[in-house]
C-alpha cells in the first residue's frame, strides 16, 4: 500500500511501524513539544502533497493533533483504538506497537474536517446524552466504542461533539454505529 501524502507521527519507532505497514514519508514531531520549524515542515507537505496526522491515541497525541489542526486546517486524520496500540507487555502504548494491518487500516480509513455544509444534519448535544455518551456511567465505555466504529479515535463528550460535526458524520452513521453498540451490550 502506498501513501501519497506525508504522515505526521510523535517519533522514530512511529516512523518504522508506518515504513514496515506501508509505503509512505513521515515528518515525526518529536513529542508534543512540537516546534515552530516542523509546525512548517507540516505546513509545506500539505501544500505539495497532503497531510495524514496518525498520532497516539493519549492526551500528548491529541494535544499535538490540536496544534497542527490549529495551523493546518486542511490536514486528514487517521486514528486507532487505543487497545490496537497497547505493548505486548501492556505499559505503553502507541502507534509503534500497532499490528501492520491495523495500520493500513486506519490510513485507508482517514478523514478530513470540513466546514458543516447545509445538507449534513448536525448531530446535538441532546443526541450525545439520548445515545447515553454524555452523563451515563457508561458513557466514556460507549464513546470509546463509538469512535472505533466510525474510525474517529477516542475522545471525551466535547471531543466528540466537534470530531462528530468537524468528520460530517452523519446522523444515518451515527444511528446505525449507535444500534450496534446498544446491541453489543445487549449480548454481553
Amino acid at each position: 500500500m502506498e501513501i501519497k501524502e506525508f504522515i505526521v507521527v510523535e517519533g522514530k519507532d512511529d516512523t518504522t511501524a508506518i515504513k514496515r505497514a506501508v509505503h509512505a514519508d513521515t515528518i515525526e514531531t518529536n513529542g508534543s513539544a512540537i516546534s515552530e520549524e516542523v509546525l512548517r515542515r507540516i505546513q509545506h507537505a500539505q501544500e505539495k502533497r497532503g497531510v495524514i496526522v496518525f498520532t497516539d491515541p493519549d492526551y500528548p497525541g491529541r494535544r499535538i493533533r490540536a496544534i497542527i489542526e490549529q495551523r493546518v486546517p486542511d490536514v486528514k486524520h487517521a486514528f486507532l483504538p487505543k487497545k490496537k496500540t497497547i505493548a505486548k507487555n501492556g505499559k505503553s502504548l502507541g502507534i509503534e506497537h500497532a499490528k501492520d494491518s491495523d495500520i493500513r487500516y486506519a490510513l485507508s480509513n482517514v478523514y478530513t474536517p470540513r466546514v458543516a455544509s447545509e445538507d449534513v444534519q448536525i448531530i446535538t448535544l441532546d443526541d450525545l446524552i439520548v445515545a447515553q455518551l454524555l452523563s451515563h456511567p457508561n458513557a466514556k465505555a460507549r464513546r470509546e466504542r463509538l469512535g472505533e466504529l466510525l474510525n474517529i479515535g477516542s475522545t471525551n463528550g466535547k471531543q466528540l461533539h466537534k470530531r462528530l460535526q468537524m468528520f460530517q458524520i452523519t446522523l444515518e452513521q451515527f444511528g446505525e454505529a449507535i444500534a450496534q453498540i446498544n446491541q453489543e451490550e445487549q449480548n454481553a
